[in-house]
């Protein structure tokens, strides 16, 4: 599937929406766990990762949904909610698992230079992010 000329590419707020809901998504089911195990002293730690747990909820598991979701269902929660689709940027067709990753490696990229990657979604003409030009995908709205 070539992408047809009239796509609608998603824009900067509708992405920040759909990104503080996953964001949202991804603490309600973090957090708990981190404070059953780890008890309120979680808060209290300043080394910056309390253990192993630590370490896999906080920092595996999203990037792990969030591969698998771009995978699977071509968008994570707030994107689904948001009509929104991350697609190869030349087809139009579902990430592959290199896309998905580069995709994900590529958040942080683009927020080392005071967040400008994002940023840059805005501006764009496809609308897209540091992320989705390293990884060759674009985000798209559903209108329909």
């Amino acid at each position: 599937m070539i992408l047809p000329e009239g796509v609608t590419y998603a824009g900067f707020w509708i992405r920040t929406g759909a990104a503080v809901i996953d964001s949202i998504l991804v603490i309600m089911v973090t957090l708990p766990l981190l404070l059953l195990y780890y008890g309120p002293s979680y808060f209290s730690d300043l080394s910056g990762s309390t253990g192993p747990l630590d370490f896999l909820l906080s920092w595996l598991f999203p990037a792990a949904a969030s591969v698998l979701f771009w995978i699977y269902r071509q968008a994570t929660p707030g994107k689904i909610m948001m009509s929104l689709h991350v697609v190869d940027a030349s087809t139009g067709s579902t990430l592959s698992v290199k896309q998905a990753i580069f995709r994900y490696l590529g958040y942080f990229v683009a927020l080392l230079p005071l967040g400008l990657g994002i940023l840059w979604v805005a501006f764009d003409k496809r609308k897209q992010g540091w992320q989705d030009k390293l990884a060759g995908s674009v985000v798209l709205r559903d209108d329909s």
